[in-house]
């Protein structure tokens, strides 16, 4: 369980924000075990390891190339800091699926030379934008890693509700792809809503159960042992609703400890019901 550096930030109309060493001192006490940042900066990853050092921190490195040669750099520091994954947000927008092939191409290829693993998000106003344009991106390179940031498709194709079988199914083959999660509740008007509120259950049970299935897809593909990452990133306004004074209408870092607990439930549950399938292969192989 990671827990996004952007989303501590509080934007408040009182002007305050907490140091860098206070979020993280919030995020270890919370029991987080990570943290999510931009991987573009050395000297902004060199500050954020001295303060993580010690704690046991690991980092999700975020990085946002347009051209294949803007990947080299923030491989390099990732590779540098012992970063634990890069989230890569494409930071271009063609229109045709083949014009995004020679620079998928291109990062893949570059990508083969680190340790560091490269994950590509589905997120809003970049390459991955549009629930049909990845897919046409998974077909051509079936194996491409990815993020799923759920909200962004969600209000991206404002999906009818109740979301038809259909579109689960669209949903479920990009799940299919996913060796890393961020997380956070929207709907298909809002790409973040206050989950603690009663009325908006049904879009948190949507998302619990799309998580539900991705962690399963995951441990079907990676077996018992699999390494699951997932990141709280109740973003800050304008993505928090705010009130007519300008700030959040719920405590953002409340809600995304509760979100927490609900992923950190939900993930133990399937894990202990994957394990429990196996007891039997595992004791007769024995």
């Amino acid at each position: 369980m990671l827990q996004s550096l952007w989303a501590m930030e509080r934007r408040h109309t009182d002007g305050f924000e907490r140091s860098l060493e206070a979020n993280v001192a919030a995020i270890v006490e919370a029991g987080y075990g990570g943290v999510s940042a931009h991987c573009v900066d050395r000297q902004a990853v060199a500050r954020l390891a001295g303060v993580l050092k010690g704690t046991g921190l690991v980092i999700e490195g975020q990085a946002f190339p347009r051209t294949i040669e803007d990947m080299k750099p923030v491989l390099d520091i990732a590779g540098e800091f012992n970063v634990r994954h890069i989230d890569v947000q494409p930071d271009v927008r063609p229109r045709r699926p083949e014009d995004c092939f020679p620079l998928i191409e291109g990062w893949l290829k570059l990508s083969e030379g680190y340790k560091t693993p490269v994950y590509y998000e589905t997120h809003r106003d970049r390459m991955t934008t549009d629930l049909y344009f990845t897919l046409d991106l998974l077909d051509r390179y079936p194996e491409l890693p990815l993020i799923a940031d759920l909200s962004h498709i969600l209000v991206g194709r404002e999906f009818a509700w109740p979301v038809s079988p259909e579109n689960h199914g669209l949903v479920h083959r990009l799940l299919d792809n996913a060796l890393a999660f961020h997380g956070r509740i929207g709907t298909r008007e809002q790409v973040q809503i206050e989950l603690s509120f009663p009325h908006h259950r049904p879009w948190v049970d949507l998302f619990l159960d799309w998580w539900d299935y991705g962690f399963r897809s995951l441990h079907q593909r990676c077996g018992a042992d699999c390494d699951i990452s997932f990141t709280c990133e109740l973003g800050p306004k304008p993505y928090a609703i705010t009130g007519r004074d300008g700030n959040d209408t719920t405590d953002r870092w409340a809600e995304a400890l509760i979100l927490r607990d609900w992923v950190q439930e939900l993930h133990d549950r399937i894990e202990a019901e994957y394990r429990g399938r196996l007891s039997p292969v595992l004791n007769n192989q024995e």
